[in-house]
């Protein structure tokens, strides 16, 4: 994500909870939450950071110290207020069951006073907006998938516009598959509308690919390191942390930075149309295919080509396999073609094509699985555009990485140095940064 306006949203001045049986869930805290960014708290269960979110919505109060958003220390609102204030998303998504997904949506616009006409109007368009059909909005929550479900509570969470949006594990209780269709909508939503977000989660994968910031607890509610997620990964505070992010730290990286960002290059090649007679794709009539070199993955059907797309054991002749519209469909192998009809008869081995917004990480993935040892690359319309071989993508992300070791070195990356960025264990790492730009975008243009 870019950056936002760098502007104090949310602040913590040395906040702590503890309960009467000698719990400490928050360990005077001092940390600073930038507006229009999406700060992610990270941690072991019992670390604090569902607390933390609570007690920015009063649904907690602290034992000590001062919580404040835009400027105003919340125990001067009322409590009722503020929580109408901010929109708040927790894991089950919360609906009222006896009431319609559009009544859901336009709770918080009711209790505010506005008219039932208008109020119904702002639902039916958030629901269009995070990806629900209009019918939707007459169906009870029992009646949607889980997935739905936290579509809708998205949308209800922002239904009154507030500028600060809260999430406690709000993609935890669904599939894989749905949970990074949530993500994705969560990415572009925020890239419309720029929210201050604050969002909990176990998952340090899930942290890095939605976080501007990561906070990262330990147990007793302190904390330890907030930092943009790439200097977070490159610059561990300590060995707490980097324990915390795992042994893949460099495969995340990668998950930072685009294709488009890094520059990635990629050959054209001519595609085969699913619908192409297999009587055209040879030639003279002996059953020789065309060349590699002149219609397929350059270099696929041997020795590595321009693009360093060799067939798997240097076996197989693959080409990029189009429907009628231009869209990738799957990789053909033009020397196991059927005796005749059309290309689309043939076996189609899965493709999975990316755009210059996918992630180097998920390039390499794609070539790793693919029979071409390549990846079909599409444009903004999702037309093939090329392909790009799994050497051009190791160099690239050689390239990146020791960009990022570079930074390392230096102390720097684009972000703020330690002092700002990586938190002392005792509550007082600041914000990560305020003013040192997108440690992202640094390292992705020095990789370039």
């Amino acid at each position: 994500m870019q950056s936002g306006k760098g502007l104090r949203m949310i602040s913590f001045d040395a906040v702590s909870k503890h309960y009467p049986n000698g719990t400490t869930a928050v360990d005077d805290l001092t940390l600073e939450l930038p507006e229009g960014e999406v700060t992610v708290l990270v941690g072991s269960s019992g670390c604090g950071k569902t607390t933390t979110l609570r007690m920015i919505n009063r649904m907690v109060d602290p034992s000590a110290g001062t919580v404040r958003v835009a400027g105003r220390d919340v125990r001067e609102s009322d409590a009722a207020e503020l929580r109408r204030s901010i929109g708040y998303v927790i894991q089950q998504s919360g609906l009222f069951p006896h009431r319609t997904v559009l009544d859901n949506v336009a709770t918080v616009p009711l209790l505010l006073g506005w008219g039932r006409r208008k109020a119904r109007s702002r639902a039916a368009e958030l629901l269009e907006r995070v990806g629900l059909d209009a019918d939707s909005g007459g169906r009870y929550p029992h009646q949607l998938s889980g997935g739905q479900q936290q579509r809708v509570g998205v949308a209800r969470a922002l239904a009154a516009d507030p500028p600060v949006l809260l999430m406690d594990e709000p993609f935890g209780a669904v599939d894989p598959v749905v949970r990074t269709q949530l993500q994705d909508e969560l990415l572009r939503l925020q890239r419309d509308l720029r929210k201050t977000v604050v969002f909990v989660t176990h998952d340090i994968d899930e942290a890095v690919r939605l976080g501007d910031r990561i906070a990262v607890f330990r147990t007793g509610g302190r904390l330890v390191q907030c930092a943009p997620p790439a200097q977070l990964l490159t610059r561990p505070a300590d060995d707490f942390v980097a324990g915390f992010l795992g042994a893949e730290r460099g495969l995340k990286l990668l998950s930072l930075t685009t294709l488009g960002e890094a520059d990635v290059p990629h050959e054209p090649v001519t595609p085969v149309r699913t619908d192409e007679p297999v009587s055209g794709l040879r030639s003279d009539g002996d059953g020789a295919s065309r060349s590699a070199g002149a219609s397929g993955v350059p270099g696929a059907s041997g020795a590595p080509g321009p693009s360093g797309a060799p067939g798997p054991s240097g076996e197989g002749d693959w080409r990029v396999a189009v429907a009628a519209d231009g869209r990738p469909v799957g990789w053909l192998d033009a020397g196991s073609l059927p005796p005749d009809g059309t290309a689309g008869d043939a076996e189609l081995l899965p493709l999975r094509p990316l755009g210059d917004g996918d992630s180097l990480l998920a390039a390499l993935d794609e070539s790793v699985i693919s029979p071409a040892r390549a990846v079909a690359r599409v444009d903004g319309d999702g037309m093939l555009s090329g392909v790009t071989g799994r050497a051009a993508l190791h160099e690239r992300a050689a390239a990146h990485h020791a960009a990022a070791a570079t930074a390392r070195t230096a102390g720097t990356g684009g972000a703020d140095g330690p002092e700002d960025g990586t938190g002392t264990g005792t509550g007082t790492g600041g914000t990560g940064g305020t003013g040192g730009g997108d440690v992202r975008t640094t390292e992705a243009e020095a990789a370039s």
